[in-house]
């Protein structure tokens, strides 16, 4: 193991630890409560100690927020630092701060054929660009592109584009976030937030009341139905909602398929990604065999005159355990 490197990955909840064995791999990896420690500091510090690690020398942390200068500021959680000044107070020679969506993005050309998912046909065309999208807390987009013999990423801010919309129904919650929000943009609609979304104004529409359901929620209940049809037994007659509000997540989350593949679509167009797009996200992996049969791939597709070359595009799912930790690691290679 080398113990003088090491990486992290900070969300909105929990601050994922690793070091980087000889082969520049993350091992020992550590999940700690964020609300747990006053600081990244105090967390890093706890960890070194539970692996019995007096310091280390570098270190590569991914966090779950824009990075454009020293001060670092959490989206989700309380935690806020200067760089330079945990460095010092750490100890390190290095420290590299990046936005999480980045690092799982540099992660891609390094995840096993394992990790990965299949959705729909098409090749990576080698040594092209590759995009990267993943709806979660918020919609995190990126993109590769190659550069000699490595691959530089894209830290933008591409969720928050513009989202457009096909089916009547698409439009008729399109209009209803419009009432509540001053920009609909695609993380409105392709986040855990966006779910909750969707589903309350595809209630309001139906005349029915909202209903405080979570994203978790939200994807459980929708694939109710379509999972009892994959294994059909019992008649499930405790379920704790009604078929109606089954549908109703159903439908988001039939929405939710079709209005990622366009946008994963357009993407990759602008980014002329022939290498694939790549999923991440907390959200997707989750969804499984739904996501696989759903609208995804047709709507990916569905460009008009460019469909052709869409079809040519393969898309994956990351099922990686710790992607974000892997890119990362890139960063110290």
């Amino acid at each position: 193991m080398n113990n003088n490197q090491l990486v992290g990955d900070i969300g909105g909840t929990n601050a994922r630890f690793a070091l980087l064995d000889d082969a520049g791999q993350p091992t020992a990896t550590r999940t700690l409560r964020a609300d747990d420690f006053p600081t990244l500091a105090a967390a890093l510090n706890t960890y070194l100690a539970e692996q019995d690690i007096e310091g280390v020398k570098e270190a590569a942390i991914a966090v779950a927020t824009p990075v454009v200068a020293d001060a670092v500021k959490l989206t989700n959680n309380h935690w806020s630092f200067s760089i330079e000044t945990t460095r010092k107070a750490m100890g390190l020679e290095k420290l590299h701060v990046i936005n999480d969506f980045t690092a799982l993005a540099l992660s891609v050309p390094h995840l096993p054929a394992t990790d990965l998912v299949k959705v729909g046909g098409g090749e990576s065309a080698n040594h092209h660009a590759i995009a990267v999208i993943g709806p979660g807390t918020g919609l995190g987009v990126s993109g590769l592109v190659p550069c000699d013999d490595h691959w530089n990423a894209l830290q933008g801010e591409g969720g928050h584009v513009s989202l457009g919309v096909r089916t009547q129904r698409e439009f008729a919650v399109y209009e209803q976030l419009m009432n509540r929000f001053r920009h609909v943009s695609a993380e409105r609609f392709l986040s855990g937030p966006g779910l909750v979304n969707i589903v309350n104004a595809l209630r309001e529409l139906d005349g029915l009341p909202a209903r405080d359901f979570s994203p978790a929620e939200i994807s459980e209940f929708g694939m109710h139905d379509f999972l009892a049809r994959q294994t059909p037994s019992e008649p499930d007659s405790d379920s704790i909602v009604s078929s109606v509000e089954r549908k109703s997540c159903e439908e988001a989350l039939h929405i939710f398929c079709s209005l990622l593949g366009s946008c994963a679509g357009n993407l990759v167009l602008t980014l002329g990604a022939e290498g694939g797009v790549y999923i991440g996200g907390g959200i997707v992996p989750r969804l499984g065999e739904f996501f696989v049969q759903s609208e995804f791939r047709r709507e990916f597709e569905a460009k008009g005159r460019m469909q052709a070359y869409l079809e040519t595009i393969p898309s994956y799912v990351i099922h990686s355990p710790y992607p974000a930790l892997v890119g990362a690691a890139q960063l110290l290679s």
